[in-house]
């Protein structure tokens, strides 16, 4: 999960000198996969759901299947933890924060100088696109 360059160099979640475009980070073979570095030259955003999935049933918990169903159609995967999904979407979103939930589990918010790592495990049959997440995060942060 720590960002590299296409040289196996050390990345920075900050620093645009240090990214690459996905072509050339696809074919190279430093590291052990691809990620992404939200940064405040779009509106991407992710959402990072600790905890929420069954790893061997697939099975959702309430609380993540209530967010997940407020995105609407926009693109998630599996964190690379296997428990957990990033949702990403579009949001104005500066500061990142973390919400702690009264059982324990978190819902993080990012959307600028964070680097997220990226499996490709699509979760159910979401689509490749990103939705408008503005209105769930506003939600969240309530």
């Amino acid at each position: 999960k720590v960002p590299l360059t296409v040289d196996g160099m050390l990345a920075s979640s900050t620093d645009p000198r240090t990214w690459s475009t996905h072509k050339d980070a696809a074919a190279s073979t430093a590291g052990v996969g691809l990620g992404f570095v939200l940064s405040d030259s779009d509106d991407i955003v992710c959402l990072d759901l600790d905890h929420c999935l069954n790893p061997l049933t697939g099975r959702l918990a309430p609380w993540a299947a209530s967010i997940l169903r407020d995105a609407g159609a926009t693109y998630v995967e599996v964190s690379p933890s296997g428990d957990g999904l990033h949702i990403w979407g579009r949001a104005d979103v500066r500061q990142g924060r973390r919400i702690r939930r009264p059982d324990g589990t978190a819902v993080e918010i990012y959307g600028t100088g964070r680097y997220i790592a990226m499996t490709g495990r699509r979760h159910g049959s979401s689509p490749s696109i990103l939705a408008d997440l503005s209105a769930v995060v506003s939600k969240l942060t309530a």
